[in-house]
């Protein structure tokens, strides 16, 4: 006979927490936000620990190399998207340990013989209003000018006028070598009076760009997510097929955690490629395992030696699972429960395996809430997917800018080893939509707000850092009424407008 669940699995927007008693010492900015990555064991610390509980999902349409530097930034970690060749993703890899801050790498680029209409098409895509003109219209190309919003007027030109006629050429620029410090550049644009400084190498061709406006993000952030050897932190999404290859690959690039990409993490397949991993390379890599949803799916990837545990099938806002296999569990339920089954695993081995909630985040509280029940760390997709450093294309819908968010279980990722069950090397059906998502403005600015109403809660609940609020934090149950009494109810709002 089947095994019934007595209660219901619920979720995140069912629970509330419950004040406790502040002392004067609980103030935002006391709060700390530090959690561990990886496991470790009593009395030692975790080989890797992140500033702030935020990592982005394993997508194609949340987490490259852009994103992944400006999570790092802001004390978090991205996941690049292994749906990709193993060239790709490393090449990714590649390009977030070798950045260097305050020295952009030009993602908006035409050629010559482009016209107004494609610098146009890719302002309002991007929002950048300086492009590099260079001779294959790709970054790294050799440069031959650039265009920016004063060397233009719309209402005065035609939109199939070659971007030759009204660039500002190469030989009109102020421009540095490649090998140009951030200081001597900020002087030199300083000096100049001017708002970008191109650094290109000995074949005229583009390396990165210097913006006046970056000037104050230079500064030294002491929550950013560093190596020994200052180069951001970064993880990389790997599959249960091919990993033998990949895996070698991502860490000779420089990843420095990796984490088993799978719809559903309570199969031998993902045994048998942590079993590679650790064979080969013994504890000096970490890598985490997932997703499960229950004390036993968290007991097998601890026991096989997953080195942090993803909870959560069926959450996600793509996610179509659920409704296309009838599995996967309400998001705050699982949460609970591997959180019970973690600290057991804790006080029987001394191994402490951290756990991350991946999935069911719709309102910022729901990561302070995800905190209280056990989590770790959150990983975060349609979040992420709305920023401006996401890979995907802003667009204008209905006059509302939206911004691209497919799932990879969708047609257009097609990430069929992330639902790889040993069969055909294809997905069968979908388990992911492709979709929109409101456009948000930067990263930087979203995760300050978020985590800024994180540290208010959790001083709310007399804690200060995220041990202390799972420890002290108070959860009721709410009813569907009184849900209802949350919001803004039985007034007329004002228009804002």
């Amino acid at each position: 006979m089947a095994f019934y669940y007595e209660e219901p699995s619920r979720t995140f927007s069912e629970y509330l927490l419950v004040p406790g008693y502040s002392s004067t010492r609980c103030i935002p900015s006391e709060v700390s936000l530090k959690t561990p990555l990886v496991r470790f064991a009593r009395g030692e610390e975790p080989a890797l620990s992140i500033q702030i509980p935020m990592v982005s999902a394993i997508m194609q349409s949340v987490s490259d190399d852009r994103l992944a530097v400006a999570l790092a930034q802001e004390g978090g970690l991205s996941f690049i998207y292994g749906s990709q060749s193993i060239e790709d993703q490393s090449e990714m890899i590649r390009r977030v340990k070798r950045y260097r801050a305050g020295f952009v790498v030009s993602d908006s680029n035409v050629s010559p013989d482009m016209t107004l209409q494609d610098v146009l098409r890719i302002t309002e895509q991007t929002g950048h209003s300086t492009i590099a003109v260079t001779e294959d219209g790709k970054a790294g190309g050799r440069l031959l000018g650039i265009v920016t919003n004063k060397d233009y007027r719309v209402s005065r030109m035609e939109p199939d006028m070659k971007v030759s006629e009204f660039m500002t050429k190469f030989e009109d620029l102020i421009y540095a070598d490649e090998d140009t410090t951030l200081k001597e550049a900020n002087d030199i644009i300083w000096d100049h009076k001017i708002n970008c400084l191109p650094l290109v190498n000995k074949k005229q061709e583009l390396v990165y760009l210097v913006f006046r406006k970056d000037y104050d993000r230079h500064k030294k952030n002491e929550h950013e997510s560093i190596d020994a050897s200052k180069r951001y932190l970064v993880g990389a999404g790997i599959n249960t097929r091919d990993y033998a290859e990949r895996v070698p690959a991502l860490l000779e690039a420089g990843a420095d955690v990796l984490c088993i990409d799978s719809s559903e993490g309570f199969t031998e397949w993902q045994k048998i490629t942590l079993d590679y991993i650790k064979k080969n390379y013994g504890d000096k890599v970490k890598v985490g395992a997932g997703n499960v949803v229950d004390a036993e799916g968290f007991r097998f990837l601890a026991d096989a030696g997953a080195d942090f545990v993803k909870i959560g099938i069926g959450g996600g806002a793509i996610c179509i699972t659920r409704e296309q296999k009838g599995i996967g569990r309400g998001q705050a339920t699982a949460v609970i429960e591997v959180a019970k089954a973690r600290d057991e695993y804790y006080k029987e081995t001394g191994i402490y395996v951290p756990i991350c909630s991946d999935g069911g985040i719709v309102h910022d509280y729901h990561v302070t809430l995800a905190l209280a029940m056990g989590a770790d760390f959150v990983m975060l997709g349609r979040y992420f997917a709305r920023f401006d450093e996401s890979p995907t294309k802003k667009v204008n819908i209905n006059g509302s800018y939206m911004k691209e968010y497919w799932g990879e279980g969708s047609a257009r990722a097609s990430n069929w080893q992330r639902y790889d069950m040993g069969g055909d090397k294809k997905l069968s059906f979908e388990e992911g939509v492709d979709s929109f998502v409101p456009y948000a403005g930067s990263l930087k600015d979203n995760v300050n707000l978020t985590l800024s109403k994180v540290r208010s809660t959790m001083c709310n609940c007399g804690a200060l850092t995220i041990p202390e609020l799972q420890a002290k934090a108070k959860i009721t149950l709410v009813s569907s009424t009184s849900i209802v009494e949350g919001g803004a109810h039985d007034v007329m709002l004002r228009d804002k407008r």
